[in-house]
């Protein structure tokens, strides 16, 4: 009687009360590896490298044909679907209960997937107010003018909040050059649908990159993307520094491909990076948004990703807001009919980057199965 109680109190505050849901029944969990070789290391030893962890879960009662696949961004792992850093449920649980096999990457070289530095070369490490001003507590900055609206994080975001602390344990070390990213999850998520079959991709911030370049490789594997404020905007990489009347400036040339570092399959063929001629918007599809680079009329087609369905979701007070529609814009006028929804205009607010972390992580979670089911036959 207590514990019933106990989960009424809980319910009235925690989205369907899941804290309290019935015990999962799964058909089949475990883990496996995918890709990899062996080399020689400065020692004459035999290593192995490029190899990718992959945890799954199989519900009981399967309801949706395809696996989901989550791929998380960088500096994460897998962790960032499991469970929240309070102690609530992720998104993979979720989703397993929703009647979907669920997949849960570590990118390779990162975390269970291992890390040989002669390997895999320099890395950026995590830093704990870096972390906190763009992820967990942004308006306490206010880099951007839509940091303002950040409510949902669980805790006050900086070190030292137990939450935050939880939150920070699970940031790694990751490649610096993250050309180098993109070719081993190509190379590891080609591998992944050739084992497991036909896919949703679920993608977050790093990793959005990789969706379209496995979708492009693999066509026939990839059944639709959810890509979660996806790495961008085409180009040039976004400084959050003030310069003139813009709150960004160009930082580093990134994804000369548009949307990707690595190359796509275009029509007409583009064989290097600068036959595509990217030309910037003269002035902001609307306030506090910044200026895309996109491809000049007619532009090129991205014929591999045609016709698949696509989902583009962006927060309310993520520092990704005032870029992300660069990147549904880009794919647009590539041919890529997409969905791009701004979770405010939806009635879901107050999120930053990491809202599969956050207090209504799980009423996005409904969001993004309903529109999968909804949308990806």
């Amino acid at each position: 009687m207590k514990q019933f109680f106990k989960c009424l109190l809980l319910s009235s505050a925690l989205f369907a009360g899941l804290l309290c849901a019935e015990p999962l029944t799964i058909a089949e969990q475990g883990y496996f590896f995918v890709g990899g070789e062996y080399s020689k290391n400065a020692q004459g030893q035999q290593i192995r490298s490029h190899q990718m962890f992959v945890q799954f879960q199989k519900p009981a009662v399967q309801k949706y044909p395809y696996p989901i696949v989550m791929w998380h961004g960088g500096g994460q792992t897998g962790t960032n679907f499991l469970a929240t850093p309070d102690g609530r449920e992720g998104w993979a649980t979720y989703f397993v209960r929703q009647g979907f096999a669920v997949y849960v990457v570590d990118q390779p070289a990162r975390g269970r997937s291992g890390f040989f530095g002669e390997v895999y070369g320099r890395t950026r490490k995590p830093n704990a107010q870096a972390m906190s001003d763009r992820f967990t507590a942004p308006k306490l900055k206010a880099q951007y003018p839509q940091a303002a609206f950040h409510t949902q994080w669980p805790g006050t975001g900086v070190a030292g909040d137990p939450i935050y602390d939880q939150f920070f344990s699970s940031q790694v070390e990751d490649i610096e050059d993250v050309n180098v990213i993109e070719r081993l999850n190509l190379a590891a998520g080609v591998a992944l649908l050739e084992k497991i079959g036909p896919s949703v991709l679920l993608t977050h911030s790093q990793s959005g990159s990789f969706g379209w370049l496995i979708a492009d490789a693999k066509p026939e594997g990839v059944k639709g993307i959810v890509s979660i404020e996806p790495n961008g905007p085409p180009l040039y990489e976004m400084a959050l520094e003030k310069e003139g009347d813009d709150f960004y400036k160009d930082g580093p040339v990134g994804r000369v491909w548009g949307i990707t570092r690595l190359p796509l399959k275009f029509n007409p063929p583009a064989d290097l990076a600068q036959d595509l001629k990217l030309v910037r918007q003269t002035k902001p599809d609307a306030e506090n948004l910044v200026k895309c680079w996109v491809q000049p009329s007619p532009a090129r087609a991205l014929t591999q990703l045609k016709g698949k369905p696509i989902l583009i979701v962006s927060s309310h007070a993520s520092y990704h807001v005032p870029y992300d529609h660069c990147t549904a814009k880009f794919l647009s006028d590539a041919g890529v009919a997409n969905t791009y929804v701004r979770l405010p205009d939806i009635g879901i607010k107050g999120n930053g980057h990491m809202m599969m972390l956050e207090k209504n992580n799980l009423e996005i979670a409904q969001f993004l199965s309903t529109w999968v089911t909804q949308h990806i036959r």
